[in-house]
């Protein structure tokens, strides 16, 4: 089940609650053991375990002694690129534009530029038939 789909915070809790539950008897661990390893209160551990709010720093410490606080990072990464800052940074960046006549080039016909050739739609009769 994904967190994401629980409609309340008190869901949430409860799934968080069981995840851990979970993870901690995976280990085989009492809530006493792992009350002991994160430095809590047994009290705090059945509190998380039934989806009640506990104190962040309680949570850190579990995570801590079940070995699941790296996986923080994946659900809160230190940096995100939002799609907007990108396209922020490359306004900010300027406009870049090709040159006529980069590198000493001669783009036209006879040796003009493009600066001296005149465009055409190309209907147009030659004026000098």
């Amino acid at each position: 089940m994904s967190l994401a789909d629980l409609q309340t915070d008190a869901a949430v809790l409860s799934e968080l609650g069981r995840r851990l539950a979970r993870h901690r008897l995976e280990r085989n661990w009492t809530q006493v053991e792992l009350a002991a390893r994160a430095g809590l209160g047994q009290a705090t551990v059945q509190r998380v375990e039934r989806g009640d709010s506990v104190q962040l720093t309680s949570l850190v410490k579990l995570l801590r002694a079940l070995d699941l606080l790296q996986e923080l990072d994946l659900a809160i990464p230190a940096r995100i690129e939002l799609p907007i800052a990108q396209l922020e940074r490359e306004r900010r960046k300027g406009r870049r534009r090709a040159r006529a006549g980069r590198h000493g080039e001669r783009s036209g016909a006879n040796g003009q530029d493009a600066a001296e050739r005149a465009w055409r739609w190309g209907d147009e009769r030659d004026s000098g038939s």
